[in-house]
């Protein structure tokens, strides 16, 4: 049989280090892609003139973008036969990645846990991208529920790691040069608001919704090369729970990112990912909203011209976000999909 149905759970080995096919090489043409799907405006992602007067060489890639592109290079071996992808910790932005640059992925397998219903189970992979030189650009962890192919089959080496709640302030700011915080046009940049105009426990309403139309994240979710079934085949997907196709997570973190410029415009860069949740599907022809608290603030050593804000910043479907809905200690509000917690750089 020279085609694969993917890895299920009894497959993964504690401990296996997973070398991914295939690398890809990404363009100005991507970007320009991602822009059309989302509305991305965060201007050093946009202009060249503007990021190479600050101190980058050129505009870079946007972050989620490249958070994709080394995500869909591990579905294939990862979460073909996923039920759900459960979250992420860990995850550090260690470069900028230009136009032109060709990305892979690598991941070893740091824990395994089967579910007590004896279908599924948990993998938790630690995911590295790295360009065609070794130089590692992205690192983070995650974890997936996956379909077992036989319900009884054994998993002895069962493991679930201990994970840290947030990166720590000393490993931020890596990934982006020393800007020069004169030149740097907050006039054009969309935003007056500098690192030091918020305050731990602020709240960001970001105002605008997007709907999200079929085309768009199918387009997506095939740009990242992410060949996860559940977000391809209807005809399999009729006889699921849902019995629609899952809209992909990183589509609802990315259009949440794109709806925070409003609010957030000179949060430029995302320099970690400590923690997400997707809470609930979402699916074509739902809008979504999005709302930022701020949980900290942080002086990056060493560095007097970025600072870094902590946000969590909670996305909903079909529910504007002036009240805020959220998690109120016990359960989250119906209309919550996502929960995401990152640090973002800002000039000062």
């Amino acid at each position: 049989m020279k085609t694969s149905t993917g890895r299920f759970f009894e497959d993964f080995r504690l401990g296996e280090v997973i070398r991914h096919a295939t690398p890809r090489t990404v363009t100005a043409a991507d970007a320009a892609l991602y822009s059309a799907l989302y509305g991305t405006r965060f201007a050093v992602q946009s202009s060249d003139v503007l990021a190479a007067q600050i101190g980058y060489e050129r505009s870079p890639l946007d972050d989620l973008l490249v958070f994709h592109v080394v995500f869909g290079k591990t579905v294939p071996d990862i979460s073909l036969n996923a039920v759900a992808n459960l979250g992420y910790a860990e995850g550090r932005f260690l470069r900028s990645v230009y136009p032109g640059e060709t990305l892979s992925a690598v991941s070893e397998v740091i824990g395994l846990k089967e579910n007590s219903n004896g279908k599924t189970g948990v993998v938790y992979v630690r995911t590295r991208g790295l360009r065609s030189d070794g130089a590692e650009v992205l690192e983070y962890v995650r974890w997936v529920m996956v379909k077992k192919r036989d319900e009884a089959a054994s998993v002895a080496d069962q493991h679930v790691p201990q994970l840290a709640d947030s990166v720590e302030p000393s490993h931020l700011g890596i990934g982006c040069p020393p800007i020069d915080v004169e030149v740097y046009d907050f006039g054009l940049a969309g935003s007056p608001w500098r690192w030091g105009d918020f305050r731990i426990g602020e709240r960001i309403d970001h105002v605008d919704g997007m709907t999200v139309e079929e085309a768009e994240h199918q387009l997506a979710t095939r740009l990242y090369q992410n060949t996860a079934r559940v977000h391809f085949d209807q005809h399999a997907a009729t006889g699921s729970r849902f019995g629609r196709r899952l809209i992909y997570g990183g589509h609802v973190i990315s259009l949440a990112r794109a709806l925070s410029f409003n609010g957030l415009g000179n949060a430029f860069h995302i320099a970690a990912i400590n923690g997400g949740r997707h809470v609930a599907p979402l699916f074509a022809g739902d809008t979504v909203y999005c709302w930022s608290e701020v949980i900290d603030t942080a002086e990056l050593e060493g560095r007097s011209d970025m600072g870094a804000l902590r946000l969590r910043t909670i996305a909903t479907k079909n529910l504007p976000c002036a009240g805020f809905p959220g998690h109120n200690g016990t359960e989250y509000d119906p209309a919550v999909v996502l929960d995401l917690d990152y640090w973002a750089l800002l000039p000062r």
